[in-house]
């Protein structure tokens, strides 16, 4: 009798995924381009990655035990990865999420399990109604708890370090010569990069910022400038903070994109490529559509590319023709919709 195939449970699916090729979006740039698309992960996200490392660390160090709380700060998708990793693991599980968070990923966190405090996104990081300190409050009102703090705990590049990187290496054969990823916390870009620049110190890697965030100016100055902040729509992407899990030192350069180039570019890659991604992964090749223009790439080049979520944590906004006229993404016609034809 065969033995069952069978994973003991989601965990287990956690990393591994898929390096595809770009063909239509990048014909007409030098070089090849391959995407590291994280919505393969079971929560859809990279940020499975940080919520079960972060968390087996923790329980390594005995700092949380079963029936304990897990609470974070998070966009969506770092609590949905969280919310999936405590149901399995016997968690309770509290998140202080930003209002600018799609309606979908907070019905996602809310059937998840997950106690979810929505916060006002357009207000400083140390004012007391900010998903930072609303996330903070909570932990020293619960007893038992564990504050993950994506933003300012090292683990965020750890894990990247110990698996997203030696995957794109592994994967491309050491070939590469490009890094390109959106930097939010910075733990994604910071891991990956700090594994590859070991392994080769001449790949460049180039972070995606957005236009009203902090982190390009910081990274050329030193500075956090805070005339450069301003409400912007692109979820987990840019700051108006420095996150500490952020190696600036192992970054090249940033790039900014804005959040109308992002969301038509998260489109196009369905239409062009079948991949369905999520708004970062439209800001992530909007930065390679621009630095393409900066004639940054050659025939030899190997540029990786993360996509770092799923679309379907989108649909109310991106995906929605009904968000993007409201925002004044369709003013310019970038794309012709194709309406629904209902059959009577």
């Amino acid at each position: 009798m065969k033995s069952i195939q069978a994973h003991e449970n989601a965990l287990s699916l956690i990393g591994n995924t898929p390096l595809i090729k770009l063909n239509r979006l990048t014909e007409k740039i030098p070089g090849r381009f391959y995407a590291k698309v994280e919505g393969f992960n079971p929560g859809h996200s990279a940020k499975d990655r940080i919520a079960l490392y972060i968390i087996e660390q923790a329980e390594k160090k005995g700092l949380i035990n079963p029936g304990d709380t897990i609470i974070e700060t998070t966009s969506g998708n770092t609590g949905f990865s969280l919310a999936m990793v405590s149901i399995l693991k016997g968690y309770r599980c509290i998140l202080a999420v930003s209002s600018k968070s799609s309606a979908d990923k907070i019905d996602m966190l809310k059937t998840m399990g997950a106690e979810v405090y929505v916060c006002p996104a357009h207000v400083a990081a140390d004012d007391p109604r900010s998903y930072y300190e609303v996330a903070k409050r909570l932990h020293k009102e619960t007893p038992g708890s564990v504050y993950i703090n994506q933003y300012f705990n090292e683990l965020n590049i750890e894990a990247h370090y110990a698996s997203t990187g030696p995957e794109i290496w592994e994967q491309t054969g050491g070939q590469i010569t490009h890094l390109v990823a959106c930097s939010g916390t910075g733990g994604t870009i910071s891991g990956t990069a700090r594994y590859l620049k070991e392994q080769n110190p001449d790949i460049e890697v180039i972070g995606i910022d957005a236009y009203g965030s902090v982190l390009q100016k910081y990274h050329e100055t030193g500075k956090l400038d805070k005339d450069e902040i301003y409400p912007y729509r692109i979820e987990g992407l840019g700051k108006n903070l420095i996150p500490s899990a952020t190696d600036f030192k192992i970054i090249d350069r940033f790039i900014k994109v804005t959040d109308e180039d992002s969301a038509h570019m998260a489109r196009t890659i369905a239409v062009q490529e079948g991949l369905f991604v999520g708004y970062t992964s439209g800001a992530a090749m909007q930065g390679i559509t621009q630095l393409n223009e900066e004639g940054t790439f050659g025939p030899n080049d190997v540029v990786v590319v993360i996509f770092p979520d799923h679309g379907s944590r989108y649909m109310s906004k991106i995906y929605s023709d009904s968000w993007m006229e409201q925002q004044g993404f369709f003013d310019a016609l970038q794309e012709v919709e194709k309406p629904v034809q209902v059959v009577k």
